[in-house]
Formats: C-alpha cells, structure tokens, sequence
C-alpha cells in the first residue's frame, strides 16, 4: 500500500495528505483487504466503495481528500485480499458474481462496516458512496435497511433487481449521473426516481450535463475535470447535510 501512496505523490499530488493503512479483516472467513483513513475521535465516516477494478490507487486518493475534510473513511474491499483485476473480463467477472448473488452483496457490505467499525471508526455517524459497480452495492445496502444516514452514487448502476424496492431505506440518497452515460440511460435515473418517490425516500438526483460513464476517474478518457469538480461538490454538501459540520 506504501508504494501506492508513493505512486500518486510521483503525479504531482503532493498537496494531498496520505496518512491510512491497508486493513485485513475476513467475511464469511475469506480475507479481504480494505484502507482505512482514522479521522479525530468522533469523526463523521464514508465508507467508501471501489469500482469494477477493485479497490485501487483512486480509491486511496479519494479518502485522502475526504480525510482532508475532517472524515474518517473505510475503503471496502468487495472482491478479496489481492484480487484487483485489470483485464475487462476479469473485472467483469467479479462484478457479475456479486450481481447474481445479492445476500452474498449484502454481507461483503455489512462486514466492511463491521472492520471499520471495529478499527474504532463511528458507523452510526456513517454514509456510504460508490462509483460505478460501488455505487450499485452502495444501493443494495441501501435496500437491505442499513442504519447508515446516507447513500451515495456516482455513475452508479441504478436498476433496480427483480423482487426488491426501497421501503426498508432509511437514509437519504444522493445520486449523480450524467446524461451522457451510454452505459446506463437517462430511462434508469428516471425510473429510480419513481421507485424512491413511491418509497417515500428522501433522496436528491443530480444530472451532469456532457458527463459520459466514469467522468470521476481522474485520468481517465471520460474524466471530465468540471462536472468532476461540481459533483464533489455536491457530494461534500450531502455530507454535511446528513452528518453534520
């Protein structure tokens, strides 16, 4: 994990502060390996969940900037103590293994919060946020009732599985998307919004115009550094919205 931190220092990101440590906890007794940022005692938490790569040098660097701003952050670790796939089929893979087991989903999020629990940081002061594949775990925990005072996606997956609704949520969601994603239509952000009105879940949905899938992932083709920068800001208002200054 040392020689990640190193590695975004070396792209001149020297003005972010890297201060966590890798974590391994087990679920269901398999290893997984998440990165925990400890904020001040007391200190509001993210759990923070990874793309379809795994958790990755950017997931580090987003706790970083959220730990700059005063939070505790957890990293989840979804696919296992060092399986980060980089070929499309593997990552595909792992993706579509969580999708078609949901409990199994469930309780890879629940036992990320229970290790982040358990490295003291505070859980009932919590929001969970995930990019694209961790933002669709992100709203199957939303789903499954968890206590958490927030959910938040960005170009997450938004469909919602056969049999589910929302009526077990209890925190407010955030969801941003942009209309430009050709992955996932502007049909499932509108029909989210009706699942969550007929829920009678509070929620917030933000649309960013030219925003193709990924416009977060800094360096990437679809990076889009302006509705990168608006969509963290709203994600930081929601923050404090939920969790308090």
């Amino acid at each position: 994990m040392k020689k990640r931190i190193i590695s975004f220092l070396m792209m001149g990101l020297a003005g972010v502060v890297f201060s966590g440590e890798a974590v391994r906890y087990q679920v269901d007794g398999a290893a997984f390996e998440g990165f925990v940022e400890k904020g001040k005692a007391g200190a509001p938490m993210v759990l923070l969940v990874h793309d379809w790569d795994g958790l990755t040098d950017y997931e580090v660097r987003r706790a970083a900037m959220l730990a700059d701003l005063g939070y505790s952050v957890f990293c989840a670790d979804l696919f296992g103590a060092g399986v980060r796939p980089t070929a499309v089929a593997d990552r595909r893979k792992c993706t579509t293994m969580l999708s078609e087991d949901r409990p199994k989903m469930r309780r890879l999020m629940q036992g990320a919060l229970d290790a982040a629990k358990a490295q003291g940081l505070d859980t009932d002061n919590a929001v969970a946020m995930g990019y694209c594949f961790g933002g669709t775990a992100v709203l199957e925990l939303a789903r499954s009732g968890s206590n958490l005072k927030g959910f938040a996606t960005f170009h997450g997956g938004l469909g919602l599985p056969d049999g589910q609704d929302y009526q077990k949520t209890k925190g407010e969601l955030l969801i941003m998307h942009g209309t430009a994603d050709s992955h996932i239509g502007m049909d499932q952000f509108a029909a989210l919004a009706d699942d969550l009105e007929k829920a009678g879940v509070g929620h917030v949905m933000i649309s960013y115009g030219g925003a193709p899938h990924g416009w977060t992932v800094f360096g990437g083709g679809a990076y889009r550094e302006k509705q990168d920068r608006q969509s963290w800001r709203d994600f930081t208002e929601f923050l404090r919205d939920v969790l308090g200054e």
